[in-house]
């Protein structure tokens, strides 16, 4: 009789299936079987928050075939994430398939590796449930205040919002550094640099103040003050300061860390970047020569910097055959994890280091490959010696002032022989000093250098810049908002709602999302308070290590929250939190009424006032009298080769943008819009386009070297029947499977739009 194993992924089945042999089978879960009702709160507050679950629609068939696996199956293996969210999987799955807590086998472990998977085979243990009531806190948690909170939301500002524990935070940064930037005053301040020159020597230089210390010009007085000391003068070298530097490696990855750097590097958003993870720690067939599918690294939720000591030894034969001895330290690097980091996992790390990045690069995606290269030279870099720098910093006089120049060059390259650090990581402080990657000509003291050209620039600050994706998770994993696993969701949410939209890369507020975080912050404080946020996090910290009862967290919170919005429910009607309307010069032709700027899914456009009697709505675009005479579309942005109108012409394969200087500059742009939804197919970018008469479609970005196309629109959420992605129906309400054999098909809820999760 065969054991049974249960995962939640099928491709992290498939990775198994390999490892465990014929007496095992493996079976896949495909996420959460059980979970709170969407339709009421699902929640008895008055019986000790008493979570009510019931089967996820959809699930139903699933479920029984996995009963009648269990049933005929010698042993049940619960391997689940090992997080949080997976054990709160196992649990549920005990439930359905009525195991006691106590005779469960669950298992866990950070690598998909056959050594990893055998060795957890060998030593489960049961269901831990103070995991799971830290999972289950999280859960009830965002479930009340979402419940809650959301129709008062609908009350006093519009239908269909919801309030988020964790989003109505990650939504007031944005808002408040939105706020920043409209309050700030850019003051003057001007710099002067000068050429210099001796022999065939040259070196830059730049004003730093004078015999007194630092001076900040402030205005052109100043800096013409300094101008008319100097003259024509020589320069004269007053100091020349070496030294030897050592430079450590950044630790490996964790989470936070990896986001932030994938997304400068590659430029990839943060859903991106956590969806190829998981695809390179679930499995990815890497060749028979490399040993057929791989679990390529370890687990990708964590905030600990800690590695075993098999990995770190491995790091160790690998470098000294690769690069030598002098390139390994003394003794091994350990990185100390920061307070309040789980350190439940490692650090993201490869599974095993002697999977180069080239070797298999044939057999792995362009993404896979890019993240599984910067994760593999990061943690190998990691474990290196320090790189040795010799820095020079010298000072040099003109007219009672003092000018500075500095620069480094490399003795030693250490870690810096595998892994190509970003810009800011190429600078780093002598002091004061911020020295960069420069090679400066042999300067000694008292030598004369030549004035050839000095050059005063004026300059006003800048206000501080928006958030990016990779700006706020650190802010997030900064104040202790969040957990590796929820920065993702939480950006997902509020670009979903449409509290917050993307420019480029920065993170912008909306009218919506700025209302809104005016309301919680007037009459929910502690509910968009970073530190009651963060301490929160401290409780589900301390439920899991078992410290704490979940009832006494929800109680706590509960009672206060309760009066709250007692208070709230009676007073907030009468409050005034309107969207503010921007108004457009076009005019209804159906009604009459001058029409308003709304935001969709796929950006701004003019809709009549006198909505849902008058549902009129255009394209938001600026048109010449002559164009408007033709009925031209202009586009909302200018031709990239000559700045000129772009403008909407048809075309054999439905409509494009063209420059309207056609002849003279024949530049054209596809009319498309990214959707934040992962290709079904390749896992590339799928992009909005618009075919004649304005018909909407969706194909994929490296078309055609990738053929999806449809007319549905993809959601990025997978069918709970077969695990592929599921599509929102053309013109219907309803949300439809499209794999051959599955039919999987249900309708969109109201309650869909307005869970109110995290």
């Amino acid at each position: 009789m065969a054991n049974l194993v249960i995962v939640e992924s099928p491709s992290k089945a498939n990775t198994i299936k390999g490892y465990l042999g014929s007496n095992y089978k493996v079976i896949a879960s495909k996420g959460h079987v059980r979970d709170l009702p969407k339709s009421t709160l699902g929640v008895d507050i008055e019986n000790g928050f008493e979570a009510h679950y019931i089967n996820i629609r959809g699930k139903g068939d699933l479920i029984k075939s996995i009963k009648k696996e269990a049933k005929n199956a010698g042993k049940v293996f619960l391997a689940t994430d090992p997080d949080r969210e997976g054990e709160a999987i196992s649990w549920h799955l005990a439930n359905a398939l009525g195991i006691p807590v106590e005779q469960t086998r669950r298992v866990t472990f950070n690598e998909i590796t056959k050594t990893a998977i055998k060795a957890a085979i060998k030593n489960p243990r049961q269901v831990d449930m103070n995991l799971v009531n830290a999972q289950q806190a999280r859960r009830i948690f965002d479930r009340i205040v979402g419940y809650k909170l959301s129709p008062l939301l609908w009350k006093s500002i519009k239908s269909g919002l919801s309030a988020g524990r964790v989003q109505s935070v990650a939504t007031r940064i944005i808002v408040e550094r939105e706020e920043e930037i409209k309050a700030f005053e850019p003051s003057e301040y001007w710099t002067i640099e000068a050429v210099l020159t001796n022999g065939g020597r040259e070196v830059t230089v730049r004003f730093v103040g004078d015999k007194n210390g630092k001076l900040k010009l402030e205005n052109e007085e100043q800096t013409n003050k300094v101008l008319s000391a100097i003259g024509s003068d020589d320069f004269t070298v007053a100091s020349v300061k070496k030294s030897v530097r050592h430079k450590a490696p950044q630790p490996p990855f964790t989470t936070s860390t990896m986001q932030q750097e994938a997304s400068k590097k590659l430029g990839f958003q943060s859903a991106r970047i956590m969806k190829v993870a998981q695809e390179l720690y679930e499995g990815v067939n890497i060749g028979s020569e490399n040993g057929g599918v791989q679990g390529l690294i370890t687990y990708m939720c964590t905030d600990s910097l800690r590695i075993s000591a098999e990995a770190s030894e491995a790091a160790k034969m690998y470098i000294n055959e690769r690069f030598g001895v002098k390139y390994y330290p003394r003794s091994a690097r350990v990185y100390k994890t920061k307070s309040g980091a789980q350190d439940a996992h490692e650090a993201i790390r490869p599974s095993n280091v002697a999977i180069e990045p080239q070797k298999i690069k044939k057999y792995l995606t362009n993404d896979q490959f890019k993240l599984y290269k910067l994760i593999w030279e990061r943690f190998v870099a990691s474990q290196m010696e320090s790189a040795e720098l010799n820095t020079v910093v010298a000072d040099f006089t003109a007219g009672g002032y003092i000018f500075r120049t500095s620069g480094y060059t490399v003795a030693f390259p250490g870690y810096m022989a595998i892994y190509e650090e970003s810009e800011e990581e190429k600078k780093h402080k002598d002091g004061d000093e911020e020295i960069t990657d420069l090679r400066l000509p042999d300067i000694k003291e008292k030598e004369l250098f030549k004035n050839e050209k000095i050059d005063p620039q004026k300059h006003f600050t800048e206000p501080p810049p928006r958030y990016t994706e990779a700006s706020l998770i650190k802010f997030l994993e900064e104040k202790g908002i969040g957990r590796p696993s929820t920065y993702t969701p939480i950006i997902t949410t509020i670009l979903a709602r449409n509290y917050v939209v993307r420019e480029g890369k920065a993170l912008v507020p909306t009218p919506l999302g700025e209302v809104t975080t005016r309301l919680m912050k007037e009459k929910f404080p502690d509910i968009v308070d970073y530190k009651f946020t963060a301490n929160m996090e401290d409780d589900l910290d301390a439920i899991e290590k078992g410290e704490i009862e979940m009832q006494a967290i929800l109680s706590e919170f509960y009672e206060d929250f309760a009066k709250e919005l007692e208070k709230e429910e009676e007073t907030i009607s009468k409050d005034n939190y309107e969207l503010p309307t921007e108004e457009t010069d076009m005019i209804c032709e159906k009604c009459g009424s001058k029409m308003i700027v709304k935001s969709g899914k796929f950006g701004k456009f003019a809709a009549c006032p006198g909505y849902p009697k008058c549902k009129n709505t255009k394209p938001l675009v600026e048109k010449t009298e002559a164009q408007e005479e033709k009925k031209v579309v202009v586009a909302d942005f200018k031709c990239e080769k000559c700045g000129a109108d772009m403008v909407q012409r048809s075309g054999r394969y439905g409509s494009f943008f063209a420059c309207s200087r056609y002849p003279e500059c024949k530049f054209t742009k596809q009319k498309t819009k990214e959707l934040d939804v992962p290709c079904p197919k390749c896992g590339g970018k799928i992009l909005t386009k618009y075919g004649r008469n304005r018909t909407v479609f969706y194909s994929c970005e490296k078309y055609p070297e990738c053929d999806f196309s449809s007319w549905d629109m993809p959601l990025g959420e997978n069918c709970p029947d077969c695990g592929k992605m599921l599509f929102r129906k053309k013109g219907k309400p309803l949300v439809v499977c499209h794999e051959k054999d599955c039919g999987y098909k249900r309708e969109v809820t109201p309650e869909e739009e307005i869970s109110g999760e995290n």
